[in-house]
């Protein structure tokens, strides 16, 4: 076996050694003009396609030579047991990606802590474990590819999807990342058998083929329904880009200007001031205030939401939050040399990680602090109350309104500029619905409060949120909220079209559903009100289960199941719907039969 593990590591050290070389220069040469630890996610997720694609061309290269039957052949005969044999080759290629993308990572991270001021937290070094975890799963995903059967090897890549979409952050994502590489070793261990074309027949090794197969077949049910909404888009009938939207809908009232939804908000309505306000909405300023912040910061998250760090013009200092530290840790623009740390009100701890945000303030997950570039200093000014969280942070005015997952707060601005104390809300006005279908959140001043209009519609698209609607409210100068009319749009897309990656498969959509949220926490974009699904989608739904357990009864009759796989996949199929019996004819084709054959009687002569 180490022999084998030896050949295996010479046999790609070259490409190892080349690859890490590369990635030093090229990320080596970026270091030295941007901060790679202060980078916003689009470019971490763009380094993580590169680490993926890598892995998966190493695990289709790696396999696909050896997938050749005489090298197959030669190769199993050897005296190692299958399973161990598979481990000394994925050992070997897991080691090799190490040495081409964890080391050149943390080399630039230990260079960037000790060589530079710039900050390096433990964060960053389980960002280069995370990356490497990436391209170790789909460098799985690509040996599955090669070895598994042609009619469901690609299952291993959409397993892979599971990465791009989940929630979880720091040492969860890490976590979500082991479990996917467990299920992917998983698959790896059940397609490394001499016959590579047979099909599973123990529980196991049917598990580890169906279960990322069905995944892969409910995905390409979803990807039906892009297709026909490209064709629906070509058509020029698309709900989205119509030339003109249509009146009384969703998309009316997203494009809207903020005065005319005002004025759509009031329509209708019985209140005796409703018509003196939709003339001053014409004519007055409309203020939007959100929820501009869809997350904030997680102390020991991997990647940030925006970077990290802000600059100081008047000293020439960049102050850079360390989760480590939990304080802010400056170095001059000048000589790029330390310049100490910068806590709350002096050496204090954040209790929360923070990021730069308007007019000098620092926002975290509950509070917002301002720093004073005259005494260096950082001061809490806003809090919520506990239990509720920032989702936006935006001038109405001259006034300020703090909106959270639960509430509007407005404070006086010329607090903010006066003095350097906590802020006491004037009004708090609670959200008439669900932050997650919040999609704006827009503003009027009058002469005693605000007219502020609510537009529910950010998830009406789908089966993930309430279906739109506009709610108009009042707020008077002594807190007291009145609600002056709701407002039913029209959705833009009919109920199947909303439910299209639901009736397919129930089950399915709602344990992806439960995996994409796997150690996450509360989410504020899962937060909203989903409605009941509607009868006709029900009714479809229970349809085409039955109509895939008929299938399965049928299709099982003609393959060489045993009874109680039969029964098993048969059941699996009424639950799970038609993804399932893609999955069984997939993995199980119908038996062969031999044509009787007729001998030809000698003719006499």
């Amino acid at each position: 076996m180490w022999d084998m593990f030896k050949a295996e590591i010479q046999r790609f050290r070259i490409w190892a050694t080349a690859y890490a070389v590369l990635q030093l220069v090229i990320l080596g040469f970026m270091t030295r003009v941007v901060d790679l630890a202060q980078q916003p996610r689009l470019v971490y997720e763009v380094l993580a396609g590169v680490y993926a694609v890598s892995g998966v061309l190493l695990g289709l290269y790696q396999m696909g030579g050896y997938r050749k039957p005489n090298t197959w052949m030669n190769l199993l005969h050897r005296p190692i047991p299958h399973g161990k044999l598979a481990a000394v080759l994925v050992g070997a290629g897991a080691l090799q990606l190490a040495v081409a993308i964890l080391l050149p990572l943390w080399l630039l991270a230990g260079w960037q802590e000790f060589m530079t001021a710039r900050v390096v937290d433990q964060r960053h070094l389980l960002l280069g474990v995370s990356a490497w975890l990436i391209a170790v799963c789909a460098y799985l995903a690509g040996a599955y590819a090669m070895l598994a059967n042609r009619r469901y090897g690609y299952s291993g890549i959409a397993l892979l999807s599971w990465l791009v979409f989940s929630q979880a952050t720091g040492l969860q994502a890490i976590a979500v990342q082991l479990i996917i590489l467990a299920m992917l070793a998983g698959m790896v261990w059940v397609a490394f058998k001499p016959d590579l074309g047979a099909a599973p027949h123990t529980l196991p090794r049917t598990f580890f083929t169906a279960v990322p197969l069905q995944l892969a077949m409910w995905l390409a049910l979803v990807m039906v329904g892009f297709g026909v909404e490209f064709l629906w888009i070509a058509q020029g009938s698309h709900p989205n880009n119509a030339p003109v939207p249509a009146a009384g809908g969703e998309k009316e009232s997203e494009n809207a200007e903020g005065k005319d939804l005002m004025v759509m908000g009031l329509r209708g309505s019985r209140d005796p001031q409703a018509p003196l306000w939709r003339e001053q909405a014409q004519i007055s300023e409309v203020f939007s205030f959100g929820p501009g912040l869809r997350a904030t910061p997680v102390r020991n998250e991997l990647i940030n939401i925006v970077p990290m760090e802000f600059d100081d013009d008047q000293h020439r200092i960049r102050w850079v939050f360390s989760h480590d530290r939990m304080r802010l840790e400056g170095y001059s623009l000048v000589d790029y040399r330390s310049v100490g740390e910068l806590g709350v009100e002096g050496d204090a701890p954040f209790p929360e990680p923070v990021m730069p945000g308007p007019e000098n303030s620092l926002i975290g997950t509950t509070r917002v602090y301002q720093y004073d570039s005259d005494q260096k200093r950082v001061v809490p000014r806003l809090r919520l109350p506990a239990g509720e969280r920032i989702t936006g942070y935006d001038r109405v005015g001259d006034d300020l309104a703090l909106l959270s997952d639960r509430a509007v707060y407005f404070y006086d601005g010329r607090d903010l500029a006066a003095g350097d104390g906590m802020l006491t809300p004037r009004q708090r006005l609670v959200i008439p619905g669900k932050v997650g279908d919040l999609y704006r959140a827009d503003a009027i001043e009058l002469l005693d409060g605000y007219l502020v209009s609510f537009l529910f519609s950010r998830s009406a698209h789908n089966a993930e949120g309430a279906l739109p609607y506009q709610q108009t409210v009042r707020i008077d100068d002594q807190g007291t909220a009145t609600a002056i009319m709701r407002r039913d749009l029209k959705g833009g897309f009919p109920a199947l079209w909303r439910y299209q990656n639901w009736f397919p498969a129930p089950v399915i959509y709602e344990l992806q559903r439960a995996a994409r949220r796997l150690f996450a926490g509360y989410q504020i974009t899962d937060d909203t009100a989903r409605p009941p699904v509607p009868r006709q989608v029900v009714i479809l739904a229970g349809v085409l289960m039955l109509l895939s357990l008929l299938g399965a009864v049928a299709w099982t009759r003609k393959t060489d199941l045993s009874t109680p796989a039969r029964i098993a996949w048969i059941v699996a199929c009424g639950v799970l719907s038609l993804p399932a019996l893609l999955s069984l004819w997939l993995i199980h084709p119908r038996r062969e039969v031999l044509e009787p054959q007729t001998s030809a009687q000698p003719a006499l002569a």
